[in-house]
């Protein structure tokens, strides 16, 4: 994982490093002043991220914190599509020579993809699931309603989580279902806005259920839990919660836990015989949760990449890295989020809210 790390801020690096440079050639009419301004302002923004994230725990400056989060994750879409643009147009300048400046018609087209990938990342879909089962559902059926990679922070704020909670109370679900990943980087701001007395307004009879995902981990689990224990979610952590409706969710600790429960122990505490529902953040499992006969495998994590072409290496990754499928007896869905990590872009992806109705016998 260090080794992962050290490469990826290698490549990061390396890119900016890349597009500055075919920048500072177009400037190079420019007076000194204007080309040296110019780079102290482009490597703040391109370092702003590792900064911020040194400083995401601060009680103090949180409005700099959450500025300099935004830039710098922002930063981090723009160097990728620079870096491919950019390269692409040096190469066309190689058999087209008349063709200059290849660098501007890059930025060009970098900033209307980003500026469609914000507003895209601002208009999240409500999918509708339909599964039919054959065991007893008290009253025939429930509506679930599944949310995941909500990661409230200095990204997803209380705002965000106002709109989040009006579009699934919209939903009248009968249970809601948090697949991990509530919380962003830190709870700092998350305490500091009171987020938890908006998580109070959805509305679910049946109950509101949480798992953790990577990111509690990264947050501080322990701090993570005694929030989550704070508001009306109901954590599950290795743990089964069976529903009104004679629903049984069991719910996984993720997996940052090298020492979670496997999910045969889990299902020991379950009636095989009615619907079984498994939250398990990261997508690794779901061929064990078919294996064991469970109904029905809900999982987020992947963000599906959340840009092109990112989304490419999610989908090699994982047998199932998003959507619907129909194992050999498990449904198995796996939602690309309805927010997101650090830059506030959808690019070949779209944020999403998952309505299942999940219908069987009396």
């Amino acid at each position: 994982m260090l080794w992962m790390g050290i490469a990826m801020m290698t490549l990061y690096l390396a890119g900016n490093g890349y597009v500055f440079w075919r920048l500072w050639q177009v400037m190079s009419s420019m007076p000194m002043g204007v080309r040296v301004a110019f780079a102290v302002v482009y490597w703040v923004v391109a370092l702003s991220f590792f900064v911020a994230m040194g400083m995401r725990n601060s009680e103090y400056c949180t409005a700099l914190v959450k500025a300099m989060m935004w830039l710098g994750t922002a930063w981090m879409v723009f160097t990728l599509y620079m870096v491919m643009a950019t390269a692409l147009f040096d190469i066309i300048h190689l058999f087209v020579p008349a063709l200059r400046f290849g660098v501007l018609y890059a930025l060009g087209i970098t900033t209307c993809l980003l500026v469609y990938g914000y507003v895209n990342y601002r208009s999240p879909r409500v999918e509708h699931l339909d599964i039919e089962l054959d065991k007893g559902l008290s009253g025939g059926g429930v509506r679930v309603v599944m949310a995941s990679d909500i990661h409230l922070g200095y990204g997803t704020d209380r705002s965000d989580l106002e709109r989040y909670v009006e579009m699934i109370n919209a939903q009248h679900p009968d249970v809601v279902v948090i697949v991990g990943d509530l919380i962003d980087n830190s709870l700092a701001p998350v305490v500091r806005e009171n987020m938890g007395e908006v998580l109070a307004r959805i509305e679910a009879p049946q109950g509101l259920f949480v798992v953790p995902g990577n990111h509690e981990y990264i947050s501080g689990i322990e701090a993570s839990v005694r929030f989550i224990r704070g508001t009306q979610l109901r954590l599950l952590r290795d743990s089964v919660a069976v529903l009104p409706s004679g629903l049984q969710i069991v719910g996984r600790d993720d997996r940052s836990n090298g020492g979670r429960q496997p999910i045969d122990s889990l299902l020991r505490d379950v009636d095989m015989s009615r619907p079984v529902v498994v939250l398990d953040h990261q997508p690794y499992d779901i061929a064990e949760s078919d294996r064991h006969g469970v109904d029905l495998h809900l999982s987020g994590h992947t963000h599906r990449g959340q840009i092109w072409p990112l989304s490419l290496l999610t989908d090699a990754m994982y047998d199932q890295s998003y959507g619907y499928r129909r194992w050999t007896h498990s449904h198995a869905y796996v939602s690309s989020g309805l927010s997101l990590w650090g830059p506030p872009f959808r690019i070949g992806t779209q944020s999403e809210l998952v309505v299942i109705d999940i219908r069987g016998g009396e």
